[in-house]
């Protein structure tokens, strides 16, 4: 593939918080095929980044992503009095899940 320009732009304030926070020394290596390889320096090249900050900008994307509904969720006093009650009532009988759990697996 031929050399390709290296114009950097701004990078987003996602990938800006994020990047301050890593220490800079910090790799990860990655075995790819030719194909992924070539995909990921057309995809860069059209953003006018370096293949190393659009890999690094949208895995930190889909990483903040994948965590986001894992590490905070908003309610209301209504709904979060609603959500401590369930969580402190006393668990319900379910005998047909009891039942099915019981049972041997069909990997066993």
């Amino acid at each position: 593939m031929a050399s390709q320009p290296n114009t950097k732009t701004k990078p987003t304030k996602l990938f800006d918080d994020r990047r301050k926070a890593l220490p800079k020394g910090e790799r990860i290596d990655l075995r790819l095929s030719l194909a992924a390889k070539t995909l990921l320096q057309s995809a860069a090249f059209e953003k006018h980044k370096t293949v190393s900050e659009f890999v690094l900008e949208r895995g930190l994307m889909a990483a903040a992503e994948t965590l986001a509904d894992r590490q905070f969720f908003l309610v209301d006093e209504k709904r979060w009095k609603a959500f401590q009650t369930a969580l402190d009532a006393p668990t319900k009988s379910k005998p047909r899940l009891e039942a099915l759990l019981k049972s041997p697996s069909v990997l066993e």
